[in-house]
């Protein structure tokens, strides 16, 4: 599902529930040792996904392990994100020749938990996300929260700086893609744009997104070329 948010280069791996081939590093097991089975089972299965995309990008087998605020640690020249929710999980990895971050986040498409849409959302978010409830059968406040994260786990790899929810603000096109299902593009304007790893500024980045099979996933990539969006 994911993979067809992502251009050339990516690639995805991703698991719809407990995957039995999952299997752990002593240094990722000793990490959730102590939670529940719930959380054991996604950190395994998340990072089989992981260790999947490795393998298609002709990589050895390696730990993932968290870093700084529980970014993932690649193996040097890769670059990558991994998401889970429920009843889905997903890595998308490359090699950091092709692309210099991705940001994926995966939601179930129900409604946000009470509060949490005005925690998050600016004034104008705020009134897109409560007109109409459903959006073509989608929900707003849910695929909004998504993107956010999505851009959060873009900007602090690549910046090493916090990101608050309102620091981005951001818009949606819509298109319905195969069978009547919901998808389209989205673009997060950065209201403290910062200078890049290249000099230029980062003031905005552009992703895409989907909802199939009661899940919402959101994507966004940098080519290598140019970590830097366009202004």
């Amino acid at each position: 599902m994911i993979e067809e948010l992502l251009p050339e280069g990516a690639v995805a791996s991703e698991a719809f529930g407990p995957d039995g081939s999952a299997l752990l590093y002593p240094e990722e097991a000793a990490l959730v040792a102590l939670t529940t089975d719930l959380r054991r089972e996604e950190f395994a299965t998340v990072r089989a996904c992981a260790r999947r995309a490795l393998a298609a990008l002709g990589l050895p087998s390696a730990p993932v392990l968290p870093g700084v605020r529980n970014v993932p640690q690649w193996p040097d020249g890769v670059v990558g994100s991994m998401t889970h929710c429920t009843n889905y999980r997903a890595a998308v990895l490359a090699r950091d020749t092709d692309l210099a971050m991705i940001g994926i986040d995966a939601e179930p498409d129900l409604p946000l938990p009470e509060g949490v849409l005005e925690s998050i959302a600016l004034p104008r978010e705020l009134a897109w996300a409560r007109s109409g409830g459903y959006w073509e059968q989608l929900r707003r406040d849910r695929l909004l929260f998504s993107a956010k994260e999505a851009v959060y786990k873009t900007w602090f790899p690549l910046m090493g700086t916090e990101l608050d929810f309102d620091d981005a603000d951001i818009s949606f096109r819509h298109e319905v893609g195969p069978a009547g299902r919901p998808q389209g593009t989205f673009r997060a304007r950065i209201l403290r744009p910062r200078p890049g790893p290249d000099g230029l500024p980062v003031n905005a980045f552009t992703g895409r997104w989907l909802s199939d099979r009661g899940i919402i996933v959101t994507a966004i990539t940098l080519p290598a070329f140019r970590v830097a969006t366009t202004r």
